[in-house]
């Protein structure tokens, strides 16, 4: 394998992503900024994951799922960003609204006590890799470790230091994975030289495929970020923000699962949570390492992150009669429970479902603004588009299966 080329083309794209993520005029355009939050979360963990779940689940067809998952999280974003924009506008029924506001944000904590373990748990996986071969118990171990660090950070006040390290952690996030696409590309090439480019077929039926892109939601989340940057962005800036994160987030994806799908074969290499970093050996060794220290900076930035969300909205739900440390105590604790007794697969598909409940109550608020007070020209539309969503979201928060390694 001409590796030379690829390492070539992994430093090239690594370094002119990071020079462009350092350069002034971007990093101080505004809506950059709004932009970086959501971008960050949509392609954070869920990218290390998904390549070769897809692949392995879906074979070829994996590039018409992830575009699947992509085009529900733009429509599931649509209701937010509809939501955004009518937020301030009285409602017809505003005691229905704000029972529905209030409900989508006891699901969004939800969702954030899972999703935390969602990332810590890839952490501990991520990290158990630098030790050599996987290993679930020693995972499990250094999650636990990674939990109590949060837990005292929390519990006095040290999250601001932990926080400064978001803006670090996502470039070199984006770096790592710009290089990885064109290592990609160039492998991709290599064996459309060597005619070796692969194509394979489901492991799955339909309805087996479906329940598992339900349960793959999680993976394309985190757009919704964009809706709670109100103290910091207008309306049409965090709408704008959100747009262009999750167009930005499709190319990467889209790109990403193309090369994966047809530079390897469904069921050629064994599924679990590190899979990506033994695929990415056979394309060259340096990606391994690199992977690894993506993974680790983004989970843990983004389980802090996600930590002070659950525990602001807590509060703020109760009128700060549950404080911020009891909701930490109650988040670790709940944490812990689901990384000693679920795996890494069924805590993604559990995270899933909790955002699938939260963007269906989004939707269905989506349509009731719509009805009451949207556009009569485009009132029937928007309220069938909206509650569509609704019954996607709520049949996705049912039905979403794990994968099974």
């Amino acid at each position: 394998m001409d590796l030379p080329a690829i390492d070539i083309a992994m430093a090239v794209a690594g370094l002119s992503v990071g020079a462009l993520l350092f350069w002034p005029r971007l990093a101080r355009a505004r809506l950059w900024r709004a932009t970086i939050t959501p971008l960050a979360s949509i392609i954070g963990s869920g990218f290390l994951i998904l390549g070769p779940i897809l692949t392995d689940n879906f074979g070829t067809w994996a590039i018409l799922a992830m575009a699947v998952l992509c085009l529900a999280g733009y429509l599931f974003g649509a209701a937010i960003r509809y939501n955004i924009e009518r937020i301030d506008e009285p409602d017809a029924d505003t005691a229905l609204a704000g029972a529905l506001e209030r409900a989508s944000s006891w699901a969004l904590a939800f969702a954030y006590v899972i999703s935390v373990a969602y990332y810590l748990n890839l952490f501990g996986a991520f990290a158990a890799r630098i030790f050599g071969a996987p290993s679930e118990w020693l995972g499990r171990l250094i999650t636990t470790g990674a939990y109590g660090l949060i837990l005292t950070a929390g519990l006095t006040r040290g999250f601001s230091l932990l926080e400064r390290m978001e803006q670090l952690t996502v470039s070199i996030k984006l770096v790592v994975i710009a290089a990885l696409v064109a290592a990609l590309a160039v492998h991709a090439q290599i064996e459309w030289d060597g005619h070796h480019l692969h194509t394979s077929g489901m492991k799955l039926g339909l309805a087996g495929s479906i329940q598992l892109m339900f349960g793959l939601i999680v993976t394309v989340q985190g757009f919704e970020t964009s809706r709670y940057l109100g103290g910091h962005y207008s309306a049409s800036e965090r709408e704008a923000s959100m747009r262009l994160s999750q167009w930005i987030a499709t190319l990467i994806y889209l790109a990403y699962v193309v090369l994966l799908a047809v530079s390897f074969e469904s069921g050629t290499f064994e599924l679990d949570d590190t899979a990506i970093i033994d695929l990415m050996r056979q394309v060259s060794p340096v990606l391994g390492p690199l992977l690894i220290l993506a993974a680790l900076s983004a989970q843990f930035s983004a389980a802090v992150a996600d930590t002070n969300g659950s525990g602001g909205l807590v509060a703020e739900l109760t009128r700060q009669k549950a404080g911020m440390k009891p909701t930490y105590l109650a988040l670790v604790g709940a944490g812990l429970a689901l990384t000693w007794l679920a795996d890494v697969f069924q805590i993604v598909s559990y995270a899933s479902r909790a955002f699938a409940l939260y963007y269906a109550i989004q939707s269905a608020l989506a349509a009731l603004r719509a009805w009451y007070g949207g556009d009569p020209a485009g009132r029937f539309i928007r309220c069938f588009g909206f509650g569509f969503l609704t019954l996607l979201g709520i049949a996705a928060a049912l039905f979403g299966t794990a994968v099974e390694s």
